[in-house]
């Protein structure tokens, strides 16, 4: 294979929350995935994913290992983690509980979210967060594998 075609297919992962200068780049998810078909054209081969409103979000069923962590007891966001928000989204919730903890350190995306997922059963998150699932499910399935129901 090579020129344009050169690949099996192409997965894309944003966040809701892009943020650039003070605009919102997307409404929700499934503005997201719409927008971005919509810059790459008719691509059957493109399968658009966005985290709602952030990566953050899937960390959010981890709430006891984050708890540890940022050596802190702060109650976990209730409901669902892809629809916490309230103009408080699930990063600064994180980080908000870091910097009340004893860990004497704030929340740094790269260094804490490989230690939250860590000790932790990814299938959690997944069972809670259907945006991750969809995600997932998109990998096992161009990759041949089983997805999960």
């Amino acid at each position: 294979m090579s020129g344009k075609e050169a690949y099996d297919a192409v997965i894309a992962l944003t966040d809701v929350y892009t943020d650039t200068k003070g605009i919102r780049d997307f409404e929700d998810a499934e503005d997201a995935k719409k927008k971005m078909r919509e810059w790459v054209g008719n691509n059957p081969k493109f399968y658009p994913h966005a985290a709602s409103y952030e990566f953050e979000a899937w960390l959010l069923p981890f709430w006891s290992t984050i708890q540890k962590l940022a050596k802190h007891n702060k109650s976990a966001p209730s409901g669902n983690p892809e629809k916490v928000n309230h103009d408080n989204p699930p990063s600064q919730r994180i980080k908000e509980i870091f910097e009340l903890g004893k860990s004497s350190r704030s929340y740094n995306k790269a260094r804490d979210a490989k230690k939250i997922l860590e000790p932790n059963d990814l299938m959690d998150a997944i069972e809670a967060c259907s945006e991750l699932k969809a995600f997932i499910n998109t990998i096992l399935s161009l990759s041949g594998g089983d997805v999960i129901p």
